[in-house]
């Protein structure tokens, strides 16, 4: 009997084994298998991420090439190419490609600025730029390639790199840049953008220790959107400094940047599609969420006598002002406890509010919410602020003047 059991007991342990046997096998098979996907995925990914890094050159080739007409070094890096010049010790201009991948990257900055050893005479280095006052300001920005690894560890070479103003490189420049990229996204339309600082020899302001670079008194962007139907173009000119106004204020058409730089933009188009993109300046076709709507604030000519835009507004806090702008959104309060209007930038970028409270509304001989509404109007009354915002509290439509004429 217990001969029996013991035989009983080798042969229940042995399929136990050979149970765990073949587990342990089809664990290892499908734990294999699983590998080897992900390997494929891993080469699927770098053979995709080299055909838009093929992409993105042919159409900088086909679309985005200024002309050249001076010494310097044409440089293609993985997805912008630039045109280095040697005196100044940086880019005339970069262009890249913004693409609606984007939205997907996840890149994070690698911050491993270093010299470009594709310029034969080299370029600045970190020495150059340590308390010189100046940021290490990206020409084409690291965020717009965050879909790849390589591309925005490319993006940190000192070609792609110029000196600005703290203010301005992590103020307006950055709203600027984000303000293309959310079009990108919004519209899924590439952007091909040539970027760069305004560089002349009578730059009297200069930096580095190993190389002598001027610093642009303003940096530019000439943007071209080949895919819209029709195709269209725009571009902005900022002071290396503080910029003040909203980033629309900024935006000039192509033909006038041309005039300042002396550079001849996007000059492979057709001749006929040239002249009608590089004359376009009008800034709402390129507003999407959340710049839909927003307008310019009123310039100086435009404002009746002692008024002032929305922009000043912010010098009037604690006094008493008319400022004027175009009523670009209404809000009923909730419970119905008043209005606010927005002038000229609406939510979360918005430049001044006006508070019309539920016991003045009877006040005003119009629904304020609607009739109001891209209206342009003067308010006269105390400024305050809330939230960081200036805004104005009126108490009756003799505090409002209309600036339309039909008005």
């Amino acid at each position: 009997m217990k001969v029996f059991k013991s035989i009983l007991f080798i042969n229940f342990t042995f399929r136990l084994l050979f149970s765990q046997e073949l587990i342990t096998n089809k664990i290892k098979y499908y734990e294999n298998k699983i590998k080897s996907f992900n390997d494929s995925i891993h080469e699927t990914y770098k053979i995709i991420e080299k055909l838009k890094f093929e992409y993105i050159n042919d159409i900088i080739k086909k679309y985005g090439m200024p002309r050249i007409e001076e010494d310097g070094f044409l440089v293609y890096h993985s997805a912008f190419a630039l045109f280095y010049i040697d005196k100044y010790s940086q880019s005339r201009w970069v262009v890249h490609v913004i693409l609606p991948d984007i939205s997907r990257g996840v890149e994070k900055r690698t911050n491993d600025f270093r010299i470009d050893t594709l310029i034969p005479t080299g370029t600045p280095d970190r020495i150059d730029y340590i308390k010189s006052g100046y940021d290490r300001g990206h020409l084409a920005p690291s965020a717009d390639f965050r879909w790849s690894k390589k591309a925005l560890s490319e993006s940190y070479y000192y070609s792609n790199i110029a000196p600005q103003r703290p203010e301005f490189n992590r103020g307006k420049w950055a709203e600027l840049e984000d303000f293309l990229r959310n079009y990108v996204i919004n519209t899924s339309h590439p952007l091909i953008v040539v970027t760069g600082g305004l560089l002349h020899d009578t730059i009297k302001k200069f930096i580095g220790v190993n190389r002598k670079i001027p610093v642009p008194p303003y940096f530019y962007k000439a943007i071209l959107d080949i895919e819209s139907q029709p195709p269209r173009g725009i571009a902005f000119y900022m002071l290396n400094g503080i910029n003040t106004k909203p980033i629309t204020s900024y935006a000039i058409s192509i033909d006038s940047l041309e005039k300042i730089t002396k550079i001849d933009f996007f000059y492979n188009l057709p001749d006929s599609m040239e002249e009608r993109i590089e004359s376009m300046k009008d800034i709402s076709h390129w507003l999407t969420t959340p710049f839909k709507g927003n307008v310019a604030p009123l310039e100086v000519e435009e404002l009746p006598k002692n008024a002032i835009n929305t922009i000043e507004a912010e010098k009037y806090i604690n006094s008493k002002a008319t400022v004027c702008g175009t009523v670009v959104a209404t809000r009923v309060l909730k419970d119905a406890k008043g209005v606010i209007l927005n002038l000229d930038q609406n939510f979360p970028n918005n430049l001044f509010t006006v508070t019309i409270w539920q016991n003045n509304i009877p006040n005003f001989s119009f629904e304020p919410a609607i009739f109001l509404k891209d209206k342009k109007i003067c308010v006269t009354g105390l400024i305050t602020k809330y939230k960081g915002t200036p805004t104005m509290e009126i108490r009756n439509e003799k505090q409002i003047e209309f600036l339309d004429e039909n008005n």
